[in-house]
């Protein structure tokens, strides 16, 4: 029998991804993510916390929790399409769960003078969303840091790390119809 631990590992954590909805191909050898491999810490200048109150977060603070986070533009059509109202449900099935932590970050590589920290309060207001989010400015040279460190392709993007600290699921997106059932099936 494959442990949870296995589970996320290697092989098996190509079942994570199927189970997600993630193609095997695409886990495999994509040019995109960092799945199977640890979680980088995150370099993000600027936190609020759900009262938009500046706070700080930490993969290594989060350590045995299930990490959702979600990467997001202020002015991504996909990320006010499916990303928010994705992220808001995942928020809201695991509000009062201290097994699983939803954050997001708003991962800055175009439209600098509107995906502002300020725009990550006015999208935490307008979402209603009950959770940390984050500012990762990036620059007119370089992608942010997050995009970076995770080799994500855009926005809307999910990184979904165990507790272990393992990246099990990184792609542009994942149904809520189906993470949060994953999810709940891990911390069951």
């Amino acid at each position: 029998m494959t442990s949870r631990r296995q589970m996320l590992t290697g092989a098996a954590g190509l079942a994570a991804a199927s189970a997600l909805g993630l193609p095997v191909a695409f886990a495999q050898g994509s040019n995109y993510g960092i799945q199977g491999r640890q979680a980088p810490e995150l370099e993000v200048d600027w936190w609020v916390d759900r009262n938009g109150m500046p706070t700080s977060f930490t993969l290594a603070g989060a350590r045995g929790k299930w990490i959702y986070l979600k990467c997001f533009q202020n002015w991504c059509p996909g990320c006010h399409k499916y990303g928010f109202p994705a992220l808001k449900k995942v928020a809201d099935a695991f509000e009062n769960n201290d097994r699983v932590v939803a954050v997001g970050v708003q991962t800055v590589f175009e439209g600098f003078s509107t995906n502002t920290r300020y725009s990550v309060r006015e999208l935490q207001l307008r979402y209603a969303l009950p959770i940390t989010m984050g500012h990762d400015p990036g620059d007119h040279e370089r992608r942010p840091s997050t995009m970076r460190l995770y080799r994500t392709g855009g926005t809307p993007w999910v990184i979904i790390i165990s507790p272990e600290g393992r990246v099990v699921f990184n792609h542009f997106h994942v149904e809520p119809e189906k993470s949060i059932p994953f999810l709940k099936k891990q911390i069951a």
